[in-house]
């Protein structure tokens, strides 16, 4: 039998297209948070739609209501630690870590062009974003400090109603999103602060957004029996195959008093040793399961 060939006008098949190149990624914040710059990052030089999200609830709710939406979350941060709550919310919405991104994090202070240093009273953005400016916001004890859900986000704020006497922390990238004047850039107290994101997807999509045969790092949950060397046991088959532990944390199991989970990344340069190490540990754990195989992540500025 023939193969028929389907005619598609040219407007159409544009439409198609990009329909099936552009990456439609959901991410907690708006354009020109942090977020959004290590989607760029991680996404460079290709088409993406930004669905922006007031929290990583409904992050994960735009993945489930439309599968092949990517989701973008920050899992933890050099300076304040991991996002615990994200841990949780992974583990629980059954998606599959496809990469991620590590962005460096570098805060600046803006505010309304008409306004200056000598016109600023308060100061809003984001409780890490502030804490991780402690230093610089010591220096100005007159600023009144307002928190708020996201840096970009009290940016967008001021411009919007117009707040003469407020500045936003947030990334020098939104200023000119969102018509502000930076004052000073560089303001947080360490300056090697980075971020690591990770993205995700619905398992069937997995394949077609990484190259598993590059994966050189996983990540894995499990549970252990409350019994005496249950996690140095894991530790040590781990080091027998020479795998690279480059993250444990633990969590509570609501309801199991001292039961905890425990989310482990590792780093592998012989993915056939690596599941060799999966196989050995498997029967000592309960609950194991892999999150995701995949490339360890670029670090940016």
């Amino acid at each position: 039998m023939n193969d028929e060939i389907i005619w598609v006008p040219l407007k159409q098949r544009d439409l198609f297209y990009v329909n099936r190149v552009m990456k439609k990624v959901a991410i907690q914040g708006i354009v020109g948070s942090y977020h959004d710059i290590a989607v760029h990052r991680y996404f460079e030089g290709e088409e993406v739609e930004l669905i922006c999200c007031d929290t990583f609830e409904k992050v994960f709710q735009e993945m489930k209501n439309d599968n092949s939406v990517i989701g973008a979350i920050a899992i933890e941060n050099t300076i304040a630690g991991s996002l615990l709550h994200n841990y949780e919310l992974l583990q629980e919405s059954r998606q599959t870590i496809i990469g991620e991104h590590k962005l460096r994090i570098s805060h600046s202070i803006m505010c309304l062009p008409e306004d200056n240093w000598e016109d600023i009273t308060e100061v809003n953005s984001h409780p890490v974003a502030l804490m991780q400016c402690r230093e610089f916001l010591g220096k100005h004890p007159k600023f009144k400090i307002v928190e708020t859900d996201d840096t970009a986000g009290s940016a967008e704020m001021i411009q919007h109603e117009n707040l003469r006497g407020h500045a936003a922390i947030c990334s020098k990238f939104a200023a000119p999103l969102y018509g502000m004047k930076v004052l000073e850039e560089g303001i947080e107290t360490n300056k090697h602060n980075f971020t690591r994101f990770l993205f995700l997807s619905d398992p069937w999509m997995a394949d077609e957004l990484r190259d598993k045969h590059q994966a050189d790092k996983a990540s894995i949950v499990f549970t252990l029996p409350h019994a005496e060397g249950s996690l140095s046991q894991v530790l040590s088959i781990f080091s027998f195959y020479k795998i690279n532990l480059t993250k444990i944390q633990s969590l509570p199991i609501i309801g199991r008093e001292w039961e905890y989970q425990f989310y482990v990344d590792v780093v592998f340069n012989d993915s056939l040793r690596f599941h060799q190490s999966v196989d050995a540990i498997t029967p000592l754990t309960r609950e194991f399961k892999i999150l995701g195989e995949y490339k360890n992540g670029k670090q940016s500025i």
